[in-house]
This record gives structure tokens, C-alpha cells and sequence, in this order.
């Protein structure tokens, strides 16, 4: 892919919402680097508000219209799950480089075209994990790929709230807008973050489980919809032979939100959320507990998009890290329905 080197990369927002947050650290960047030229929303209202508060010279309340300007390099996709696939082949299909939301599609069988397309289409597609992105994140990086854990043979993540079931009875809480509950809602941080600081091996095996003991009747009081689960749990098997742990829910008797990530190796063991190190040093049991400067994943995740296509070079979160997630998903929510393990 040839890079952006001679103008400002010229960007495309489809989805006013979570798009807020793109335009607001879009505008952090060098003006010489990136410039946000449009933006779409199908209320058209919301739109132009955000337009204006920005300063982004064109609205839309049709992506297709949009994607028609031959004077936009690339798009951020930041609508619900159900659209996610078809607006990134849309935008691939007119020739721009796309990032898109987590999660990456409603199935892996989704995340597969839309990874088909990038490449038929010669454009870039990239996942937006911004947890990757996060200061104390990298730092862990840097520490795992300095052999300071050694083998990580072991893992378990999660993302747990007591009470936090989002948009309740709406498309968050319908399958077949969202695809799933908390597991292919906030689960998918967690598990792409964990997966990457192990260095992405890919997954094997998967056993899971699955209950919606609370969003049912909440929803119901709303008279909305609640067809997926509240809390799900997964056992995942990996390439190199590592085991991973997940647990995702929206609401449970716990005593308060936990948002965590543990890594076991041969040499050291981590924590995240706060960050710790620990190994022995000297012969003597250490914990470590580096200091570093916080920096959001949501603006450097945005930087490094632009700087990848400047240079014309592959995102550090691609499109076949989003596909790996998504059949790990799909085991998970098959296994939840057979009782069984699932070969991937």
C-alpha cells in the first residue's frame, strides 16, 4: 500500500455516536497529518451538531452518499454491531481504508468477508482495540517482548459489572442487532487485550457458558427486548498451548465492577488494572509496580491509524486479529447452546 505523504489524510466519520469520541481526539492530531472532512449520521440533527462543534465541513444521512467522495481517504465505522460489515464493504467496495468498532461484525462469518474485501480492495483495515493503545498497556508490551514473563502459559480476563446493562430493551439487548450480550460487548476488550499481550496466538478450543438471569425482566418493565445473555463465560485453548479465561456480564452480585487481565509465565506473572510485575529478583519474591504517564487508547488508537496510512504500512490491530476474536466468540455462544467443547 502506497502511504499519505504529500497532504493531510482526509477522514470520514459514519456514526455521530461513538464517532464523537474519534472527531474530539481527530482533532488532537497534527493539521499537516489528518484533516476530518465529513460526517454521517441518519439523524441528521445529531450530525450537524457535532459537525459544528468540531468544525467538519460536511454532513450526511447517507453513508453510501458519502462514501461516493472521491476526496475521502478513509472511514471510521462507529455504528451499532448489525452494521458494522456491510458499511466497511460498502466502504471498501469505493476504495477507502477503513476502522471499525468493536466488535468486528455480528459473526466470524462477517469478519471474514469484510477481511476479503480489505485485501481485494488493496485498503487497510484496522480494529479499533483501543485498550491496546492504553499507556500502562504498552508498558506490559514492552516488559512481555523483553522476556520479563517469560512463557505466558496462562490467563484470565474479564470485565464484570454489578449493575450496567446498556441501552436496556433496545439494539444493545437485541441479538439480531447485536449479536450477543456483555461477551460481544465489552467481553471483546478484555479478550483482545489479553490475547495480544500473549502474543496473539491463535485459538483452538473452546468450552462456554452462558446465563440471562436480569436483563429479561428489566427489559421487560421497559418493554423492550432482552434476548441475549447477561453474564458468559469462556475456556479457551490455544495454539502454543496456553489456556485463557474469560468472563463477561453486564450484571451480577458481585461487589463492584471489575475491569482485569492476569498473565501467568515462566519467569514473571502481571496484573493490569493497575499494572503490576511480578518475579522473583535476587532469590526474593518482587512485585513491581511501574510508573508511567496515563494516555488514552481512544487518541493514540487514532494516531497510529493516521500514521499507518501515512506511512503505508499494516495497522498493529488488524482486521485478521478482529476475525480471530469473532470465531472465538461464535465457539463460545455454540458451545453455550450444545453444552459442548468446540473445535475452531
Amino acid at each position: 500500500m502506497v502511504g499519505i505523504k504529500d497532504r493531510p489524510v482526509r477522514i470520514g466519520i459514519i456514526g455521530a455516536g461513538m464517532g464523537y469520541i474519534h472527531v474530539k481526539n481527530l482533532k488532537k492530531c497534527p493539521e499537516a497529518e489528518v484533516e476530518t472532512v465529513a460526517l454521517c449520521d441518519v439523524n441528521e440533527e445529531r450530525a450537524k451538531h457535532v459537525a459544528s462543534e468540531f468544525g467538519v465541513p460536511n454532513v450526511f444521512t447517507d453513508h453510501k452518499e458519502m462514501l461516493k467522495q472521491d476526496w475521502i481517504d478513509a472511514v471510521l465505522v462507529c455504528t451499532p454491531n448489525y452494521l458494522h460489515a456491510p458499511m466497511t464493504l460498502d466502504a471498501f467496495k469505493a476504495g477507502k481504508h477503513v476502522m471499525c468498532e468493536k466488535p468486528m461484525a455480528m459473526n466470524a462469518t462477517e469478519a471474514a468477508e469484510m477481511v476479503a474485501a480489505g485485501k481485494k480492495a488493496g485498503k487497510t483495515l484496522m480494529m479499533a482495540f483501543n485498550n491496546r493503545f492504553r499507556a500502562d498497556s504498552q508498558l506490559l508490551k514492552k516488559f512481555i517482548e523483553n522476556g520479563e514473563l517469560g512463557d505466558i502459559y496462562y490467563a484470565k480476563t474479564g470485565w464484570i459489572r454489578r449493575k450496567g446493562i446498556p441501552g436496556c430493551g433496545g439494539w444493545f439487548t437485541t441479538k439480531e442487532k447485536a449479536g450477543g450480550g456483555p461477551l460481544i460487548d465489552i467481553g471483546v476488550h478484555v479478550l483482545d487485550l489479553t490475547l495480544w499481550l500473549m502474543g496473539n496466538p491463535r485459538p483452538v478450543s473452546v468450552m462456554g457458558s452462558a446465563y440471562n438471569k436480569f436483563g429479561p425482566a428489566a427489559a421487560k418493565e421497559r418493554g423492550g427486548t432482552f434476548d441475549v445473555e447477561d453474564l458468559a463465560v469462556g475456556l479457551i485453548k490455544l495454539d502454543n498451548g496456553a489456556t485463557l479465561f474469560l468472563e463477561a456480564s453486564w450484571a451480577s452480585h458481585i461487589a463492584k465492577e471489575q475491569i482485569y487481565t492476569s498473565l501467568i509465565g515462566t519467569a514473571g506473572g502481571a496484573d493490569l488494572d493497575p499494572l503490576r510485575i511480578y518475579k522473583d529478583i535476587h532469590g526474593v519474591p518482587t512485585d513491581v509496580s511501574p510508573q508511567f504517564k496515563p494516555v488514552s487508547g481512544h487518541e493514540m488508537e487514532i494516531k497510529h491509524f493516521v500514521q499507518r496510512l501515512r506511512e503505508g504500512k499494516e495497522p498493529m490491530s488488524t482486521g485478521q486479529h478482529g476475525l480471530d476474536i469473532m470465531n472465538i466468540l461464535d465457539a463460545i455462544y455454540k458451545s453455550m447452546e450444545t453444552g459442548k467443547g468446540v473445535d475452531i
